[in-house]
């Protein structure tokens, strides 16, 4: 197949070209207008696929419920907002309920052909239960324990090797023993629902952490004699961080500070959605074994606590992409980055995803210039029309 367009996304800005797939990668791409073409898309921009590596489910399916059918349809939907590769991501939960979570996405996953089947399955976000209690957020309180090495193991065994990610608090990880032990078995440590301190942080990165979950939400904040987690995210140039760009978890005003300071390469783009992603404002579901209510912000909200806190995101990909240029004033190309390069970079993925170059991938979005989406190829493979 051969699409074209005045504006692809190649090398940091637009061109006009025409990019030829083999139905998985890309092979070629050709001045515009030299090649006869399947689909000409005009002026509408080209970009690579979107990559969301922290999203816990979707139209009323959660990771943790277990369900293949559930997981499927979230794959097949999903490319409706440019989402091509993700990884589902699990909710603090008690063991059982854990096990079964990590073995069902390994299954589905097992079977599942990206492109034919909808949005890739790169694996598993690991969120919890190895947590800090005063910033647990909407994760369950009671479920949450102290790190361990074997514990960790015994999901990794569960998840067939596909935990691609966790997050942990690392201050309650003795001598960073997990932290250690996940950098040394290719599973990428994020620092998350956490009490740390700056040079706690600092240390968790010099054992192995790699990334900050959702900065400014359950962590640490910045102040100018205790510069926190949030700090250590804007500060740790090499350190990748999270940031949820609903604007509501963070303002447009803090999205752009985090921006300024992460730069192009080091930012990464997030949901952070729930089950409820798709459903209306009043909607209610259970997450986490806690009720929780889609308010006007768009945001879900848990309902059986008094400061009805945020429990997640119901924001599509697309929409966050337009909320960094247009309202946080972030330039495009640090936009994209973050929900295109910089995942597959943190995941060590970006020799084949991030990219709209030969070898990589054929996984594009053609949006309009609402951000809407006109069209999303996953392998190559349209998934609108």
């Amino acid at each position: 197949m051969i699409i074209q367009s005045t504006r692809v996304y190649v090398a940091g800005s637009f061109m006009k070209a025409a990019i030829e797939t083999d139905g998985t990668a890309i092979i070629k791409v050709h001045p515009y207008g030299s090649v006869e073409t399947d689909r000409d898309y005009g002026d509408r921009r080209i970009v690579p696929g979107f990559i969301d590596i922290h999203c816990h489910g979707a139209y009323g399916w959660d990771t943790n419920e277990a369900t293949p059918e559930g997981l499927k349809t979230w794959a097949k939907r999903i490319p409706s907002e440019g989402v091509t590769t993700f990884l589902a991501t699990t909710v603090t939960q008690h063991k059982d309920v854990l096990l079964k979570a990590v073995q069902n996405v390994a299954e589905v996953k097992a079977e599942h052909h990206a492109g034919k089947d909808g949005a890739d399955i790169l694996g598993i976000h690991f969120e919890g239960p190895y947590l800090n209690l005063k910033h647990k957020g909407a994760q369950p309180p009671e479920a949450i324990v102290p790190p361990s090495v074997e514990e960790f193991k015994e999901y990794q065994n569960a998840a067939d090797g596909n935990i691609r990610v966790i997050t942990l608090a690392p201050e309650n990880d003795p001598e960073f023993a997990l932290t250690r032990y996940c950098a040394a078995t290719g599973v990428r440590v994020s620092i998350g629902h956490t009490d740390a301190t700056y040079e706690e942080a600092m240390l968790a990165a010099a054992n192995g952490a790699v990334s900050i979950t959702h900065t400014y939400n359950a962590q640490t904040p910045l102040n100018h004699r205790a510069n926190g987690v949030v700090g250590a995210a804007l500060r740790l140039r090499n350190l990748y961080s999270e940031i949820i760009c609903d604007c509501a978890h963070s303002t447009p005003e803090a999205l752009n500070i985090f921006f300024t300071s992460k730069g192009r390469d080091k930012a990464i783009m997030i949901s952070d959605a729930l089950m409820c992603k798709g459903f209306k404002v009043g909607d209610k579901f259970i997450f986490g074994g806690h009720e929780v209510e889609i308010y006007p912000d768009g945001c879900a909200h848990l309902n059986d606590i008094p400061e009805h806190s945020i429990a997640g995101s119901t924001m599509h990909t697309n929409d966050g992409l337009r909320n960094l240029v247009e309202k946080a004033l972030v330039p495009f190309e640090y936009a994209i980055n973050a929900c295109t390069l910089n995942p597959a970079a943190m995941l060590g993925e970006d020799d084949h995803l991030g990219k709209i170059a030969v070898r990589y991938d054929a996984d594009m979005v053609v949006l309009n210039d609402d951000y809407s989406v006109e069209e999303t190829f996953c392998k190559g493979v349209p998934q609108l029309h």
